[in-house]
């Protein structure tokens, strides 16, 4: 093999994005000089955080330029080495890109897949970015106490479903979760372990669906969809309850000034509420207690996952795509080379 493909961006996203946003090409097959690592990924990740990267416009990261590889999350095998310390043959996890070769120093984000029964693909997943911000986000920005009630939006995503579980193994009195569709509601009772779970599609009422739910109020809205919802739970916060912004998906499409704005702050004061987002990386250093924790679980399968499976990184634009019309059900990831 001399070449490599990639996933590029042809033309900035405008509303959601679309297939003709991207464009597959080909270059040379890197070759890694002292100190660097080549990767051969197997599998890739879509993440909808991505998404505010490519409009352009700079947000928590700098906008991505046009004909430029997409960034993403991978898992592989090096293939070739330069540095004593990363062998061939080793699995990594890593920020590879939606490509199918790339080169590594060992620095970032970056680490050694260790010996467990676990599938590759779950690096990327509960033990990737997702799971992470799952952890850290329940854990340190919503500052979860047991007894908590907790409410996750978009929740039979990677990162709600994480989120949720995590909540009830740590104690929480009551998890709710809402979602797009009564299969994936059903998942989050029978599988997930969710309290309760409301298709915010077909409720109709959805303010008073949430209400009956939790009738004592919310002391953790765990959320990944954006202002609206917010505003929507506001009211319902418990004295000293904590709101996690973990991602916006109904926002990342919108421009500012089509962006919902919060507008019931009161409780702010009156409930001593406290609203803080979180960037996962900020976290690094210690992705090795979260690690340590949940591996256990999902080896013990007291944390179950949903999984979708693309094949060929020619359908990463598909997979990608797919997150803004609801149309997924758990991690998407895509595999994109060999795992013999």
């Amino acid at each position: 093999m001399t070449e490599m493909k990639r996933i590029v961006l042809q033309t900035y996203c405008e509303g959601p994005p679309k297939l003709s946003d991207f464009t597959v090409d080909t270059a040379p097959l890197p070759e890694p000089k002292d100190g660097q690592f080549r990767v051969r990924h197997i599998w890739n990740s879509v993440d909808p955080g991505t998404r505010s990267r490519l409009s352009g416009g700079d947000s928590y990261a700098a906008a991505l330029p046009l004909g430029k590889p997409i960034d993403g999350f991978s898992v592989g095998v090096i293939d070739a080495t330069q540095n004593p310390d990363w062998p061939e043959g080793a699995h990594v996890f890593f920020a590879g890109g939606w490509r199918t070769h790339s080169i590594q120093t060992g620095k970032g984000f970056i680490g050694k897949v260790p010996e467990t029964p676990l599938p590759l693909s779950v690096w990327i997943g509960v033990l990737g970015v997702p799971g992470l911000t799952a952890y850290f986000g329940m854990k340190d920005t919503a500052r979860f106490q047991q007894g908590d009630r907790v409410l996750i939006t978009s929740a039979a995503g990677p990162v709600g479903a994480t989120a949720g579980q995590l909540a009830r193994a740590w104690g929480a009195e009551t998890v709710v979760g809402v979602a797009g569709s009564d299969k994936k509601c059903a998942w989050l009772v029978e599988e997930a372990g969710f309290d309760a779970a409301i298709n915010y599609k077909t409720i109709g009422d959805l303010d008073a669906a949430i209400a009956e739910a939790m009738p004592d109020g919310v002391d953790v809205l765990f959320d990944n969809v954006g202002n609206a919802m917010i505003n929507r739970v506001m009211p319902m916060m418990r004295l000293n309850g904590r709101i996690c912004v973990s991602g916006q998906v109904a926002d990342y499409n919108l421009s500012p000034e089509e962006t919902p704005g919060i507008v019931n702050t009161k409780p702010f004061i009156t409930h001593r509420v406290n609203m803080q987002g979180l960037v996962v990386f900020d976290f690094a250093r210690r992705f090795p207690e979260a690690f340590e924790e949940m591996v256990p679980l999902l080896v013990g399968e007291k944390l179950v996952r949903a999984e979708e499976r693309f094949e060929g990184i020619e359908s990463m634009p598909e997979a990608f795509c797919g997150l803004f019309k609801g149309e997924n059900f758990g991690r998407r990831v895509v595999k994109v080379g060999d795992e013999a």
